[in-house]
């Protein structure tokens, strides 16, 4: 046996072996550079299109007055009703996540990646988009879905007669798209593409950007309130201030602006020193954050004036985030929490190739962050969320819960449950590849999933016994035969069979616990090689789960 061991031993250093597959693209899935516009490559390295000119702070100005920011009754008064929870973009929940275990209790397939952020309604249904729009209820059972080519990169917002707003992109031609809650079209409205998530204000009217056109706002039945042309390529969603004043950036320029909302006219803009993707979060005082492309959070006075920019070290696509005590959270390959007069908090790194261009953190009532990362960017190789403490401590991260990445931004609902979206997982359908995302929910409740219990990840198995950990972390199966053991949770919800694939073909199926498949037989051309092992299970409702990973197996 000792011989065998130091064998195996020279053979995986003979062999080198990586953890993770390539990234499959097809023509319907663009690569995440196709999507952003290459912003990994931004590092600085983008000039304004003009020189900045910064508003020096008036002098003797003082903060204004903090009020309790009360909720804008455009959206519903619901668990997560907008992009980041509130037209002021704060991404701060009113519910406790102190008490919530950290499981991924459910994982739901979409027909595509999912870029957007979920919504969450009055009755805790998560809306959110692959290429079909989907609803789904708490417990991970599909309600309905638009089927079609709708295409939504934006979060949805959901108005506070339970009316659902999406905006299309790269569909010809493009729509705002209004919704019934069951899922059929009220009104479409005609666009360019739309990565602009819709806010609504007070009055119902609801305002968004366009990608190669303007800023809008239209009426609750569809029709064009005004149309600003002078805002030009509005990637962020608009931010409402307590006024009713409506706030965006713009990518052309790498300007904020502040609208009057009556008429659509400038109020006042503001050039920072870059292109501006984010969306501008408004504080309880009125101040205005805006992240940039030039390596800096901006703070704005409401007037538009600068108050104060701190360097953050790489800019962000997406908003600033506000803490219940006002601190303000942005990431891209660190999560920084600055204090309201600007200086560094603390500073969390997110981990070695871990970066959160896209994702905006979410807060939980009691301080708690959570934000959604990207695990080696440039190659696509996985992603993760990761939770924070208020103290800039790590208090878990989920490990890799998907093959490319995570655009999306957390949602946090009432009972704790936080969901997030996941760009591509591979999935076999006919012998062929496709990909498409999750929607996964982490918190309290129904655990719908299902695991590989035998063999054990990052194990030496020698003749079917369990020999030793390896230290690389890597499977190696020697000789036969062995048991794989599939653990199933909630096994009554289970509506499809559970099934073992080795290399995607497909090996035992079964809906009679207990789930064992013995292996004990050559796999392919040679008696020993990298292969992968795959389990998948389908729950009522559509609820879909798997688990699979890489292994070396030496058939003696």
């Amino acid at each position: 046996m000792a011989v065998g061991i130091i064998a195996l031993f020279f053979v995986s250093l003979v062999f080198p072996v990586t953890n993770s597959s390539p990234p499959i693209h097809t023509d319907k899935n663009r690569t995440m550079d196709e999507r952003f516009l290459v912003d990994s490559e931004h590092n600085s390295k983008n000039d304004p299109d003009e020189p900045t000119v910064f508003r020096s702070s008036p002098n003797g100005i003082k903060d204004l007055t903090k009020n309790q920011v009360e909720a804008i009754g455009g959206p519903m008064d619901s668990q997560w009703p907008v992009m980041s929870h509130d037209v002021q973009h704060t991404g701060r929940s009113p519910y406790s996540t102190a008490a919530v275990p950290f499981v991924e209790k459910w994982r739901f397939p979409a027909d595509g990646w999912i870029w957007t952020s979920p919504v969450i309604d009055e009755n805790g249904v998560i809306y959110f988009s692959g290429y079909s729009f989907f609803a789904i209820d708490s417990n991970g059972t599909l309600k309905w879905n638009n089927i079609g080519y709708i295409d939504v990169e934006s979060a949805p917002a959901i108005g506070d007669d339970g009316i659902i707003y999406a905006g299309t992109a790269f569909a010809s031609p493009n729509h705002l798209i209004a919704f019934y809650p069951n899922g059929t079209a009220k009104w479409s409205y005609p666009t360019d593409n739309i990565f602009s998530s819709p806010v609504i204000g007070e009055d119902g009217v609801i305002y968004f950007g366009e990608y190669n056109g303007n800023l809008r706002a239209l009426y609750p039945n569809g029709t064009l309130k005004w149309s600003n042309p002078n805002i030009y390529s509005v990637y962020s969603s608009p931010a409402i201030g307590d006024d009713g004043t409506i706030y965006c950036t713009s990518w052309s320029g790498g300007s904020v602006y502040a609208i009057y909302p009556d008429n659509g006219t400038i109020k006042w803009q503001f050039s920072t020193g870059g292109h501006t993707k984010a969306n501008p979060s408004i504080a309880d005082d009125g101040t205005i954050y805006v992240s940039s492309w030039d390596d800096y959070l901006y703070a704005l006075y409401p007037n538009g004036t600068m108050k104060w920019r701190v360097n953050t070290y790489l800019g962000s696509s997406n908003n600033p985030s506000i803490g219940p005590d006002g601190t303000i959270y942005v990431a891209h390959a660190d999560l920084y929490a600055i204090n309201p007069d600007g200086t560094v908090k603390w500073i969390f790194p997110l981990g070695e190739e871990r970066q959160c261009t896209f994702s905006a953190p979410a807060i939980s009532a009691d301080g708690i962050i959570y934000i959604g990362a990207c695990i080696d960017y440039d190659h696509g190789v996985g992603g993760e969320l990761i939770v924070v403490n208020p103290d800039g401590t790590e208090r878990w991260r989920s490990g890799s819960i998907c093959n490319e990445g995570i655009a999306s931004s957390p949602a946090i609902a009432e009972d704790g449950t936080v969901y997030i979206g996941s760009l591509n997982d591979y999935e076999v359908y006919n012998g062929g590849f496709d990909s498409r995302g999750y929607l996964h929910a982490f918190g309290p409740g129904n655990v719908k999933k299902i695991e590989i219990e035998e063999p054990k990840r990052g194990e030496l198995y020698f003749f079917g016994n369990e020999v030793l950990s390896t230290k690389t972390g890597r499977t190696f199966i020697v000789g036969g035969p062995i048991d794989v053991k599939v653990k199933t949770y909630t096994s009554s919800e289970l509506e499809k069979n559970v099934s073992i694939l080795i290399d995607f073909n497909l090996q035992y199926s079964s809906s009679e616990p207990s789930f064992v498949w013995t292996l004990d037989k050559r796999l392919g051309r040679y008696s020993y090689g990298f292969h992968v092992l795959k389990i998948i299970a389908t729950y009522k409702g559509g609820c879909e789960w798997y688990e699979q990973w890489w292994f070396w197996y030496f058939h003696l």
